[in-house]
């Protein structure tokens, strides 16, 4: 990761969850595995229902599905989460950040705050960075809002300029709003984060803090 101080048409996102897959996603989570008819039976709706959901979840790689032989005839199937599936439906740490940063922010020595938020800069992009893919800037805008998307920040990516082709990845919805309202470090870290994830230096062109209705990145 570079060194320095820390504060330097819409394509959508692939992975979706309806408020109507989230339910199935969560009874999943919270009872382990069931089949279509113990799960229709706790969300209320026909097994028809439940198979069109199942069917989004398996194609997005967030179920699995696992015969279950009982006797003779065709074996049924029970559903379960992935792994990719468990941290989806476990990704809301809100309150936990909250504490974390209000205590960082309460470091009075300068230079170990800095530390301590480079440090953290540099583990993020360590998770992140192999799972960037992409030759140019707008396939490597694509690549970091799908991988966002999986643990439910909703980015998208458009070209704003079509003469010179200037991709803007844009926030959808803040995943942090009440850390921003309260202390902007956190923009200037995630604009920092997203420049080391795409190689290429960010600048926010455009924040939901000064009236935006969206968060927008573009190249400098």
């Amino acid at each position: 990761m570079a060194s320095g101080d820390v504060p330097r048409g819409p394509v959508m996102s692939t992975v979706t969850s309806p408020s109507t897959d989230s339910d199935v996603l969560e009874l999943l989570r919270a009872c382990g595995p069931l089949g279509v008819a113990e799960l229709a039976a706790e969300i209320a709706v026909t097994p028809t229902a439940v198979r069109q959901r199942l069917a989004r979840l398996l194609a997005q790689g967030l179920v699995e599905r696992q015969p279950v032989r009982n006797g003779r005839g065709r074996p049924k199937h029970r559903y379960r989460l992935t792994p990719k599936g468990l941290r989806y439906t476990g990704s809301n740490f809100a309150d936990l950040a909250w504490a974390l940063w209000r205590e960082v922010s309460k470091l009075e020595d300068y230079e170990v705050r800095r530390t301590v938020l480079r440090r953290v800069l540099q583990s993020l992009f360590d998770r992140y960075a192999s799972q960037i893919q992409g030759r140019t800037l707008i396939e490597r805008m694509r690549s970091l809002a799908d991988l966002l998307a999986e643990r439910r920040v909703s980015f998208s990516v458009e070209i704003a300029d079509q003469a010179r082709q200037l991709p803007v990845l844009t926030a959808n919805v803040c995943p942090y709003p009440e850390l921003a309202e309260s202390d902007r470090t956190i923009c200037a870290l995630e604009r920092v984060l997203l420049s080391e994830l795409l190689g290429e230096n960010i600048t926010l062109a455009q924040c939901r803090l000064d009236g935006g209705s969206t968060c927008r990145f573009q190249p400098s």
